[in-house]
């Protein structure tokens, strides 16, 4: 199991983090992904026992988890089965520690994603969660409680099967919705993780804005693949007898 924590300019909590997340059983790398950050979040992330990869300038979070995936995955043995991947905040400090329920969660095979359900609040309040909460109602009957989780643990299939990741707050109720496109599954686990609450940017107007945009976005998008996907399926059944009943090169007609 590998941790992926994305952290741009977290200097004051990341070396907290890591040691957290290396604490957790189960995990055996922690991988911090520099994102253009201007501080000393990378020399302090390594002291603290990370391996640190950086991009010389921001590229988003979405960017980052991609950038660390494919580092993780030069980084497993050859015919040893991929890392599942746990992804952190980078200001949780200790509290990552928190995370550890959703490891076994995915290592003894109960899911293939799981959400930490924090101790903030049972269901998530907000227009975004609404809309990404509904969303997955709609494709799947599923309704969960904190459809933008970000502190989520899920296997190397999982992770692909959202590959290209969503961008900006999109990336978490896209995710989800690939993942169950896919077949696979999902839970919710209770997690003791103390939440640090919306970033400057999403207190803004400008940055609640963002947030709605981009969450409606990216379960368009899905919704639209997720149709497409049905389309073809239907018209795949449809075609199939009638190749199953048509001779074979060679046979009387």
């Amino acid at each position: 199991m590998a941790a992926l924590i994305v952290a741009h300019d977290q200097a004051r909590r990341i070396a907290a983090t890591v040691r957290a997340a290396l604490a957790i059983p189960g995990v055996d790398l922690v991988l911090v992904v520099d994102d253009g950050s201007t501080d000393n979040t990378q020399e302090l992330a390594r002291r603290a026992g990370a391996v640190v990869v950086r991009h010389s300038h921001v590229r988003g979070r979405s960017a980052a988890v991609e950038t660390g995936a494919s580092v993780i995955a030069m980084r497993d043995e050859p015919g040893r089965t991929p890392r599942a991947i746990l992804l952190l905040d980078p200001n949780l400090g200790h509290y990552a520690i928190g995370a550890a329920p959703l490891v076994p969660a995915v290592l003894e095979g109960v899911c293939d994603l799981a959400v930490a359900l924090t101790d903030a609040q049972a269901v998530a309040p907000g227009v975004p969660s609404k809309i990404a909460r509904t969303a997955v109602e709609h494709a799947t009957g599923w309704s969960p409680r904190q459809p933008l989780g970000r502190i989520r643990c899920l296997t190397r299939e999982a992770l692909e099967a959202a590959m290209p990741l969503a961008r900006g707050n999109g990336l978490e109720p896209a995710m989800t919705l690939d993942v169950l496109h896919a077949g696979l599954t999902i839970t919710e686990v209770e997690c003791d993780i103390r939440h640090k609450g919306p970033s400057i940017e999403d207190r803004t107007p400008v940055g609640r804005a963002n947030r709605y945009r981009e969450v409606l976005l990216a379960t368009s998008a899905r919704r639209i693949k997720g149709r497409v996907a049905t389309a073809r399926t239907a018209v795949g059944n449809r075609l199939r007898p009638e190749r199953d009943d048509a001779p074979e090169i060679g046979e009387d007609a």
